[in-house]
């Protein structure tokens, strides 16, 4: 999968609905999220969002892209994201995609961290 594609995607699990993230996320995903109950599989990932106003829009910058082996695709990024009436969230992420079959791929980790803030010495 080239790089284009890669991020129409990451985008698009972002923004999609629920059917589309359904699609693309594999049922052994392991997810951390900054909300509870922070780590979960990929079918209790699926109801969150099921669950959850889909953002009306994402920008994703400070793009990474590995591919370790044949059929295995790492990427890393900083997301801001925003939906209407809400503050802005925005996270560091990773996200781990496996080629299922050709041009098949699925999502079987994805992770997301607020900043942190680190605290001045005295």
């Amino acid at each position: 999968m080239d790089d284009t594609r890669i991020w129409s995607l990451e985008e698009s699990l972002w923004t999609g609905d629920a059917e589309h993230y359904r699609e693309l996320i594999d049922e052994e995903c392991l997810m951390v999220l900054p909300a509870p109950p922070f780590v979960m599989g990929g079918s209790e990932a699926v109801k969150a969002v099921a669950d959850t106003p889909r953002w009306s829009r994402v920008e994703l910058d400070q793009r990474q892209v590995r591919r370790p082996q044949e059929g295995l695709i790492v990427i890393a990024y900083n997301a801001r994201a925003e939906r209407e009436g809400q503050s802005p969230y925005e996270a560091h992420c990773t996200t781990v995609y496996r080629r299922l079959e050709h041009e098949v791929w699925r999502v079987v980790q994805h992770q997301q961290t607020p900043p942190l803030t680190v605290g001045g010495g005295s």
